[in-house]
């Protein structure tokens, strides 16, 4: 059955369009840095993308992809990374004064627990400035080279 499940996966990445040139370059600092980015399902339904704190892994969905957001998604879940860099190695808010932008907020305000809304608005907040890609990276460097990663 693992391997009908591994040959769905594969043709979903086939048909999707290819990775931008920053998606590859954040995956493989990352990766670096010792998460493990994979490209599949995640385990919680309908999610975008995924963080878990216990196997340092980011899951993110192969649609990303085709509905063009697969860099914002995967920049989201690298600032749950470096939250969990900053934490060392139990997440936590990096205190950014930048705010996401007004639509984002009902997508992290669905959570009850404050801290979680915390965690979300900062990588949401990241994720919607210009300038995503390259405070991603900075907060990877910033948080993760402190760890001895990399």
């Amino acid at each position: 059955m693992l391997g009908i499940a591994a040959l769905y996966s594969s043709l979903l990445i086939a048909q999707t369009l290819a990775p931008s040139q920053q998606f590859l370059d954040l995956k493989s600092q990352l990766e670096k840095y010792g998460f493990q980015v994979v490209i599949e399902l995640p385990p919680k339904r309908g999610a975008y993308g995924l963080f878990s704190e216990s196997r340092k892994k980011i899951w993110i969905n192969p649609v990303v992809f085709d509905l063009n957001i697969a860099k914002p998604t995967l920049i989201h879940e690298s600032v749950h990374a470096a939250q969990f860099c900053a934490g060392n190695g139990k997440i936590k808010a990096l205190g950014l004064k930048i705010q996401p932008i007004a639509n984002a907020r009902r997508l992290f305000l669905r959570y009850k627990d404050a801290r979680r809304q915390d965690l979300e608005r900062e990588a949401y907040a990241v994720q919607t400035q210009s300038n995503s890609f390259e405070l991603a990276t900075n907060l990877l460097n910033k948080y993760c080279n402190k760890l001895g990663n990399g």
